[in-house]
């Protein structure tokens, strides 16, 4: 089911019919097989998506993700996420994704830039004409958006890149980030505590989950708890992220690493103050969310929580910073890169993680604002700005 058929969006576009129509469907859905040859006995056939939801405030932007679970459903809904992603974050792009159905755990470097110098041959199109901007995402990195730079040569076409080649110091960071600021602003105007202190459990050890830790600790907060696929860590006392980060860079996983351990499952429902669900979509649910007792919950995940975690979460008290908020550093920081590609001009990490918090404060506290005034959850606040920013720009191009 689409995002924007949520009630609160349907009554927001309630005698704007032609707007909904845009809005839930894609203007694009692309079904592509990716044909690799990995030794010259070996051939690897994937099924991969490309979605271009909407394009009215920009080109579409959305990373590259390989997951052995990837789906058209699922590219089609991160689509719709980036579309409001850029516009509350107020950024000039629209909402696209990749999916690549592989197991990336099961793939090395060189079958990972084939797939990409694959997909930039069946794309070219879009990529080269500046339609389509991809990044990274689960299963994607750095190295794989220079292998789609290495095959078309035009800086701007791709964002997330190395930064000798016209990367952006602090891309790699940048969604932990802004991920970390909004459990800081959240806590500061959601709970009325510094984040100072506050105990936090995090969902996910991959680059957004650790980066947001390492943050996290920095400003001061204790962080009890981390997971990875294979299950996670908890300390009452609060873990050494930065001593973690140094094992995980060398043993790839959190086990072993000193530490109760606990389940994924068991993690949502730890002793914290913040709960961040940083590594996949639907893990807060109507089994799992009456376990939560964190105050906050701040999605540093894509749609990590359902429907009807939604509302138990709601029932119970519990604060949401939405993931089309929490998680926009990273695209926020692509938009930096990309304009930096196209003007030629030099950034620092402190300069891309200031225009990061500036940018997420700013939309935090309109989304604050309008939820007090309309007495609105912080989801449904940030769906009806980032609609209403959507169908503004679909009028201003005679779309609608």
């Amino acid at each position: 089911m689409s995002i924007f058929d949520l009630e609160i969006i349907k009554a927001e576009l309630e005698g704007k019919e032609n707007a909904k129509k845009l809005l839930l469907k894609a203007e694009e859905k692309k079904i592509i097989n990716l044909n690799i040859w990995v030794d010259n006995k070996t051939l690897v056939v994937a099924d991969a998506y490309v979605v271009y939801h909407n394009t009215a405030r920009g080109p579409a932007k959305g990373g590259i993700r390989i997951d052995k679970n990837v789906t058209l459903e699922e590219t089609t809904d991160l689509a719709e996420r980036m579309t409001l992603k850029t516009a509350l974050a107020g950024i000039p792009f629209g909402g696209g994704k990749t999916g690549i159905c592989l197991d990336s755990l099961k793939l090395d470097s060189y079958m990972k830039k084939e797939l990409m110098k694959e997909l930039v041959h069946i794309i070219r199109g879009d990529l080269a004409s500046g339609y389509y901007i991809p990044a990274p995402d689960m299963g994607t990195g750095p190295k794989e958006m220079a292998a789609i730079y290495g095959e078309l040569h035009i800086s701007e076409c791709v964002t997330g890149k190395p930064i000798g080649i016209g990367g952006l110091p602090g891309r790699k960071e940048a969604t932990g980030r802004g991920v970390a600021f909004s459990a800081a602003y959240g806590a500061t105007k959601l709970l009325k505590r510094n984040i100072k202190g506050l105990k936090v459990a995090i969902q996910g050890f991959g680059n957004v989950g650790s980066w947001t830790a390492f943050f996290l600790e920095k400003m001061g907060a204790k962080v009890v708890a981390v997971s990875d696929v294979n299950g996670g860590l908890y300390n009452a006392k609060g873990l050494d992220i930065i001593k973690l980060m140094e094992y995980t860079g060398k043993n790839r996983f959190v086990k072993g690493f000193p530490g109760d351990f606990v389940s994924n499952e068991e993690l949502l429902g730890v002793e914290a103050d913040i709960l961040i669900p940083a590594a996949c979509e639907n893990v807060l649910t109507e089994k799992t969310a009456p376990k939560v007792k964190a105050r906050l919950v701040v999605e540093g995940a894509n749609g990590p929580t359902t429907r009807e975690g939604d509302e138990i979460l709601n029932r119970k008290g519990i604060e949401v910073v939405p993931d089309f908020l929490a998680n926009a550093g990273g695209v926020i920081a692509s938009y930096m890169e990309w304009r930096s590609a196209k003007s030629g001009a030099l950034t620092s990490s402190e300069e891309v993680f200031e225009f990061i918090d500036q940018t997420i404060e700013k939309s935090f506290a309109k989304l604050l604002k309008l939820a007090k005034d309309r007495k609105l959850t912080n989801k449904e606040a940030g769906l009806v700005l980032a609609v209403t920013e959507v169908t503004t720009a679909m009028e201003n191009r005679g779309w609608i």
